[in-house]
Protein backbone atom coordinates (compact mmCIF):
# COMPACT_ATOMS: atom_id res chain seq x y z
CA UNK A 1 0.00 0.00 0.00
CA UNK A 2 1.42 3.24 -0.80
CA UNK A 3 1.56 6.30 1.80
CA UNK A 4 -0.87 7.93 0.59
CA UNK A 5 -3.81 5.03 0.26
CA UNK A 6 -2.00 4.21 4.53
CA UNK A 7 -2.74 7.94 5.41
CA UNK A 8 -5.95 7.87 3.76
CA UNK A 9 -7.15 3.65 5.32
CA UNK A 10 -6.21 5.52 8.66
CA UNK A 11 -8.06 8.35 8.35
CA UNK A 12 -11.10 6.91 7.58
CA UNK A 13 -10.54 4.20 10.24
CA UNK A 14 -10.34 1.34 7.90
CA UNK A 15 -7.66 -1.57 7.60
CA UNK A 16 -5.67 -0.98 11.12
CA UNK A 17 -8.15 -1.67 13.40
CA UNK A 18 -11.34 -0.93 11.74
CA UNK A 19 -13.88 1.71 12.52
CA UNK A 20 -13.95 3.99 15.00
CA UNK A 21 -16.36 3.37 17.54
CA UNK A 22 -18.19 6.40 20.50
CA UNK A 23 -17.30 5.23 23.32
CA UNK A 24 -19.82 5.00 26.49
CA UNK A 25 -20.06 7.94 29.27
CA UNK A 26 -18.87 6.97 32.87
CA UNK A 27 -20.76 9.56 35.46
CA UNK A 28 -21.01 8.56 39.26
CA UNK A 29 -20.11 4.82 38.56
CA UNK A 30 -22.65 4.47 35.67
CA UNK A 31 -21.94 3.90 32.46
CA UNK A 32 -24.07 5.31 29.19
CA UNK A 33 -23.70 3.17 25.90
CA UNK A 34 -23.70 5.27 23.29
CA UNK A 35 -26.72 3.37 21.23
CA UNK A 36 -29.57 2.00 22.76
CA UNK A 37 -32.58 0.38 20.92
CA UNK A 38 -36.37 2.23 21.70
CA UNK A 39 -39.08 1.14 20.07
CA UNK A 40 -37.19 -0.50 16.97
CA UNK A 41 -34.51 2.14 15.93
CA UNK A 42 -31.13 2.98 17.14
CA UNK A 43 -30.70 6.08 19.18
CA UNK A 44 -27.45 8.07 19.89
CA UNK A 45 -26.43 9.77 23.41
CA UNK A 46 -26.82 13.19 23.09
CA UNK A 47 -25.32 13.62 26.26
CA UNK A 48 -25.37 12.82 30.09
CA UNK A 49 -25.20 15.31 33.72
CA UNK A 50 -25.36 14.97 37.13
CA UNK A 51 -28.76 16.35 38.50
CA UNK A 52 -28.24 18.13 41.78
CA UNK A 53 -30.26 18.94 44.61
CA UNK A 54 -28.76 21.71 47.50
CA UNK A 55 -25.34 19.52 48.05
CA UNK A 56 -26.83 16.02 46.79
CA UNK A 57 -26.22 14.37 44.26
CA UNK A 58 -29.75 12.80 43.42
CA UNK A 59 -29.55 10.76 40.00
CA UNK A 60 -27.75 11.04 37.07
CA UNK A 61 -29.62 11.42 33.43
CA UNK A 62 -28.54 11.06 29.57
CA UNK A 63 -30.68 11.66 26.85
CA UNK A 64 -31.04 9.44 23.52
CA UNK A 65 -32.16 10.68 20.31
CA UNK A 66 -32.13 9.74 16.80
CA UNK A 67 -29.87 12.76 15.86
CA UNK A 68 -27.84 14.70 17.99
CA UNK A 69 -27.53 17.98 18.34
CA UNK A 70 -26.60 21.26 21.09
CA UNK A 71 -29.57 23.00 20.62
CA UNK A 72 -32.44 21.84 22.74
CA UNK A 73 -34.96 23.17 20.36
CA UNK A 74 -33.77 21.07 17.59
CA UNK A 75 -33.59 18.14 20.23
CA UNK A 76 -37.61 19.13 21.11
CA UNK A 77 -38.42 18.67 17.75
CA UNK A 78 -37.14 15.28 16.66
CA UNK A 79 -39.94 13.01 16.11
CA UNK A 80 -39.61 9.37 17.05
CA UNK A 81 -38.37 6.88 19.72
CA UNK A 82 -36.57 9.27 22.28
CA UNK A 83 -35.38 7.88 26.01
CA UNK A 84 -34.27 10.01 29.09
CA UNK A 85 -32.00 7.67 31.29
CA UNK A 86 -32.16 8.16 34.69
CA UNK A 87 -29.98 6.70 37.19
CA UNK A 88 -30.66 6.82 40.91
CA UNK A 89 -28.01 7.88 43.01
CA UNK A 90 -29.87 8.32 46.20
CA UNK A 91 -32.91 6.86 47.30
CA UNK A 92 -36.22 9.34 46.63
CA UNK A 93 -39.74 8.95 47.36
CA UNK A 94 -42.27 8.97 45.24
CA UNK A 95 -44.41 12.02 46.09
CA UNK A 96 -41.10 14.40 46.06
CA UNK A 97 -40.07 13.01 42.88
CA UNK A 98 -43.33 13.08 41.02
CA UNK A 99 -43.61 16.72 42.64
CA UNK A 100 -40.05 17.46 41.31
CA UNK A 101 -41.13 16.44 37.83
CA UNK A 102 -44.55 18.37 37.93
CA UNK A 103 -42.75 21.32 39.00
CA UNK A 104 -40.12 21.01 36.19
CA UNK A 105 -43.12 20.92 33.73
CA UNK A 106 -45.14 23.94 35.69
CA UNK A 107 -41.42 26.07 35.07
CA UNK A 108 -41.85 25.90 31.20
CA UNK A 109 -44.77 26.40 30.23
CA UNK A 110 -47.96 28.68 30.31
CA UNK A 111 -51.15 28.20 31.95
CA UNK A 112 -52.51 27.56 29.30
CA UNK A 113 -50.31 24.61 27.76
CA UNK A 114 -50.12 22.82 31.22
CA UNK A 115 -54.54 22.97 30.76
CA UNK A 116 -54.11 21.38 27.54
CA UNK A 117 -51.95 18.50 28.76
CA UNK A 118 -53.40 18.29 32.02
CA UNK A 119 -54.63 14.63 31.53
CA UNK A 120 -51.36 13.40 30.58
CA UNK A 121 -49.58 15.39 33.16
CA UNK A 122 -51.95 13.81 35.60
CA UNK A 123 -51.30 10.54 34.24
CA UNK A 124 -47.19 10.58 34.61
CA UNK A 125 -47.92 11.61 38.07
CA UNK A 126 -49.84 8.78 38.83
CA UNK A 127 -47.82 6.47 37.02
CA UNK A 128 -44.65 7.57 39.12
CA UNK A 129 -46.41 7.37 42.63
CA UNK A 130 -47.41 3.81 41.48
CA UNK A 131 -43.35 3.18 41.23
CA UNK A 132 -42.97 3.83 45.01
CA UNK A 133 -40.10 4.27 46.30
CA UNK A 134 -37.15 5.38 43.38
CA UNK A 135 -34.32 3.58 44.87
CA UNK A 136 -30.46 4.12 45.09
CA UNK A 137 -29.55 2.38 41.97
CA UNK A 138 -32.91 1.87 40.40
CA UNK A 139 -32.89 2.65 36.49
CA UNK A 140 -36.00 4.51 35.45
CA UNK A 141 -36.71 5.47 32.06
CA UNK A 142 -38.77 7.85 30.37
CA UNK A 143 -39.44 6.39 26.70
CA UNK A 144 -41.36 7.60 23.79
CA UNK A 145 -42.47 5.50 21.16
CA UNK A 146 -45.04 6.54 18.26
CA UNK A 147 -46.98 3.32 18.57
CA UNK A 148 -47.12 3.21 22.55
CA UNK A 149 -46.55 7.50 23.55
CA UNK A 150 -44.72 7.84 26.87
CA UNK A 151 -44.06 5.31 29.33
CA UNK A 152 -42.24 4.58 32.31
CA UNK A 153 -39.58 1.76 32.46
CA UNK A 154 -37.94 0.93 35.85
CA UNK A 155 -35.47 -1.46 36.01
CA UNK A 156 -36.36 -2.81 32.61
CA UNK A 157 -40.13 -3.48 33.58
CA UNK A 158 -42.70 -0.92 32.19
CA UNK A 159 -44.79 1.28 34.82
CA UNK A 160 -47.95 1.97 34.39
CA UNK A 161 -50.14 2.73 31.85
CA UNK A 162 -48.35 4.61 28.52
CA UNK A 163 -49.06 8.29 27.95
CA UNK A 164 -50.37 9.43 24.54
CA UNK A 165 -49.06 12.26 22.31
CA UNK A 166 -45.55 13.50 21.02
CA UNK A 167 -46.18 17.01 22.09
CA UNK A 168 -46.48 15.50 25.31
CA UNK A 169 -42.43 13.39 25.49
CA UNK A 170 -41.86 17.02 23.61
CA UNK A 171 -43.18 18.96 27.51
CA UNK A 172 -41.56 16.24 29.78
CA UNK A 173 -38.13 16.61 28.18
CA UNK A 174 -38.15 20.55 28.97
CA UNK A 175 -38.48 19.47 32.66
CA UNK A 176 -33.96 19.07 31.45
CA UNK A 177 -34.03 20.81 28.39
CA UNK A 178 -36.63 24.35 28.70
CA UNK A 179 -35.67 27.84 29.49
CA UNK A 180 -36.15 26.96 33.58
CA UNK A 181 -34.80 23.35 33.85
CA UNK A 182 -34.45 21.29 36.68
CA UNK A 183 -30.50 21.68 36.98
CA UNK A 184 -28.77 24.13 34.25
CA UNK A 185 -25.77 21.64 34.65
CA UNK A 186 -27.74 18.67 34.01
CA UNK A 187 -29.03 20.08 30.40
CA UNK A 188 -25.65 21.42 29.73
CA UNK A 189 -24.30 17.53 30.16
CA UNK A 190 -27.50 16.32 28.46
CA UNK A 191 -26.49 19.03 25.55
CA UNK A 192 -23.12 17.14 25.15
CA UNK A 193 -21.40 19.64 26.79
Amino acid sequence: MNKGLAVLAIALGIGMGGVARAQPIELEGVKFEPTVQVGGQTLQLNGAGIRTRAIFKVYVAGLYVPQKSTDPNALLAQKGPRRVAIHMLRNVDAETFATSLADGLKANHTEQQLAAFKAQADALTANLKAIGEAKKGDAIFFEFTPEAGTRIVVNGQPRGNPIPGEDFFAAVLRIWLGNRPADSDLKKGMLGG
